[in-house]
């Protein structure tokens, strides 16, 4: 899964984006309120950690930008401000939640992992589909309750598709929420080709109900077989 963080004091924004990469999340950054802005509203993202107190403009602002697109899901407000007014509005205008700084990297992560799978995996524990389930905290997939082995980016491909069943997936889009913002200026997404190629081939070797087609000239799509 792909988070955005918005923080403008170096230190806390190197230290908040190590910890989530250890928990194999795919991190991009913003330090101030135009970099930000031009993020949140060029890519997608699964969860955003948002400051209050920016350069240059208010992550209130953002969110409150966030709110008319209708993209307020999964925000979680980082700021040094204690402010019951702050935390009202922050809440009024779609955040999930509120932490106040300062905070323990382990409380902000099980926050994350909370939003995640109340907003994203609709309160589970694993993502089910067919006879394959996906423990996105744990990263193990089991088929017929049979564990199987994939590699970081397999078993990530594989839970953009699960949260995504049915739809189509754009190339641009995977390759934006497993390998990061800017890929989709990479030359060919042969990289992708390649990591679906080997997914498919463990999926069908361990007997899986699900699929993953292509979509000519398009994408893919995950559906049961």
């Amino acid at each position: 899964m792909k988070i955005l963080v918005i923080e403008d004091e170096p230190g806390l924004l190197k230290s908040i984006e190590d910890s989530l990469k250890k928990e194999h999340y795919v991190v991009e950054t913003a330090s101030d309120y135009l970099s930000a802005v031009e993020k949140v509203f060029v890519y997608d993202y699964d969860c955003i950690l948002l400051d209050i107190m920016l350069p240059n403009g208010s992550g209130l602002q953002i969110l409150e930008q966030l709110n008319e697109k209708g993209k307020t899901e999964n925000v979680i407000i980082i700021s040094a401000k204690d402010s019951l007014d702050d935390k009202i509005k922050g809440l009024e205008l779609g955040a999930d939640d509120y932490l106040t700084k300062p905070f323990h990297l382990a409380e902000l992560t099980a926050r994350v992992k909370a939003v995640l799978r109340r907003n994203t995996l609709e309160g589970k524990s694993t993502i089910d589909y067919g006879n394959v389930s996906l423990d996105p905290d744990n990263r193990k997939v089991t088929i017929n309750k049979e564990p199987i082995t994939l590699n970081r980016k397999e078993f990530d491909v594989l839970k953009y598709f699960l949260i995504n069943k049915n739809r189509l997936i754009t190339r641009t889009g995977l390759a934006e929420h497993v390998w990061g913002d800017h890929i989709d200026q990479a030359d060919n997404f042969d990289f992708i080709y390649y990591q679906i190629t080997n997914l498919r081939k463990k999926l069908d070797e361990a007997g899986a109900s699900v699929e993953i087609k292509a979509v000519y000239g398009v994408g893919y799509k995950l559906e049961k077989s």
